[in-house]
């Protein structure tokens, strides 16, 4: 198995063979927990046909996870103890974590939800310290060094004092003395907030994540910039954005978040730097049926929200990112000349260094002027992108001189300019 590590410029993931990892997850916190092997199988098969390329899941999961047991009943631990695993829970989310794999798809696995060391909300109870953290993280590393996973501290708590800071720590030194540090070790914040601001000199965060929460047109491009220009430089992606079928801002007055407020997240955090994206469903990541007691206003079954458009629409932000040359992107919001607005109108920009290319992501149909002289060649072809359904539309050559200025399809609401060196005869955008 090819590990994941990071690329040579420390801006993306890639495999131990240089091949890049696009990170696509899919926030599936409730899966060890609420669901029995054959939904985790019918779930999983879903994303894995979608193009996802990993699942975020909690082992001690948010929902009273130490006390209420999995679908086979089940509790983690014995006596609500981290050095005493319960073996029958684990084999069950051994058996998640091996189909996950077979069907190609990375776990982002958490080793406990935030409550169970800062219960400031939830049901917790607090159970870590940090010589119980390192051993509970020590068992997870060895049982899953073999397996194909990235390891996500956390757990959407803040880390008030030092000793937060000192369990968090412990359990990421623990995962990496059980698995030999064959695994990246990232840490999911609380809302609004992000890794950097707590543990960015942290020798084991390998790579930075955002939760740049619920709200409608949270601005994650400029909380992916902040980081995208902190040295030392590493990796940072959007680790919950807005979930699909949520309320917005958690407020029903808002209305519910749609798939077109997800392709704003994914377009915005991309262009901006990040070396992935996670998308999330306000269903799914509860694992949610009608005889459960619902988070947040949720308004239908899992198995339904599995079908609702957003999930689908993913793939193509990673198609177009990958049909282009991968490890050679940077944000450059300069491209744009025109004033590059705010909210849903946010228009953002990103090209190869070398200048082969250069896409725009523009939300709503207004024109953009864009700077044509960093890009490369004499003929510069123009295409736009469709991401709602990866279609391309050829719009012909024009000369790379000075500025351009451009105007979506009415057929929107959202699309991206593709701007190619004519000379580079790249496929078109999207292909494989």
């Amino acid at each position: 198995m090819q590990r994941i590590r990071l690329s040579e410029n420390r801006r993306f993931l890639v495999r131990e063979d240089g091949t890049p990892f696009f990170y696509l997850a899919d926030t599936a916190w409730e899966l060890f927990h609420r669901c029995t092997r054959g939904e985790a199988e019918w779930y999983l098969r879903d994303r894995a046909a979608k193009r996802f390329t990993a699942i975020q899941a909690v082992v001690l999961a948010e929902s009273d996870g130490l006390n209420e047991p999995n679908s086979n009943g089940d509790v983690p631990l014995i006596d609500q103890d981290p050095t005493r695993p319960n073996e029958a829970y684990f084999r069950h989310v051994d058996a998640i974590v091996e189909i996950a794999n077979r069907l190609g798809l990375v776990l982002a696995m958490l080793p406990t939800w935030g409550d169970k060391w800062n219960k400031q909300w939830g049901k917790g109870p607090e159970v870590f310290t940090p010589d119980n953290a390192r051993i509970y993280g020590e068992f997870l590393g060895k049982r899953y060094r073999d397996a194909d996973l990235i390891w996500v501290l956390g757990g959407d708590r803040p880390v008030k004092d030092d000793q937060h800071r000192a369990i968090v720590t412990a359990m990421a030194e623990g995962v990496s003395a059980g698995d030999g540090g064959t695994h990246l070790r990232t840490f999911h914040p609380v809302g609004g907030s992000g890794s950097a601001n707590l543990f960015h000199d942290a020798d084991w965060l390998d790579f930075n994540m955002w939760q740049s929460g619920h709200g409608r047109n949270s601005a994650n491009y400029g909380q992916i910039a902040e980081d995208y220009a902190r040295t030392p430089v590493k990796p940072v992606l959007d680790g919950e954005p807005g979930y699909e079928d949520h309320p917005a801002g958690f407020d029903l007055n808002n209305g519910y978040l749609e798939e077109y407020d997800n392709r704003k997240a994914i377009y915005w955090a991309t262009f901006a730097g990040a070396c992935g994206h996670t998308y999330g469903c306000h269903p799914i990541w509860q694992m949610w049926t009608r005889d459960r007691e619902p988070y947040s206003f949720c308004r239908r079954p899992w198995f339904e929200a599995v079908a609702l458009p957003g999930s689908g629409q993913m793939r193509h932000a990673r198609a177009l990112l990958e049909s282009r040359p991968y490890l050679s992107r940077i944000p450059d919001q300069k491209l744009i000349v025109s004033d590059p607005g705010a909210g849903t109108h946010h228009v953002r920009a990103t090209r190869d260094i070398d200048g082969r290319y250069a896409l725009v992501y523009f939300p709503s149909a207004r024109e953009a002027e864009i700077d044509l002289t960093p890009l490369h060649g004499s003929r510069i072809n123009v295409f736009w992108y469709d991401p709602r359904t990866g279609g391309a539309e050829f719009r012909g050559q024009i000369d790379r001189a000075g500025t351009g200025k451009f105007t979506p399809p009415s057929t929107g609401p959202d699309w991206v300019l593709v701007l190619d060196d004519a000379s580079q005869n790249f496929v078109a955008p999207g292909a494989r």
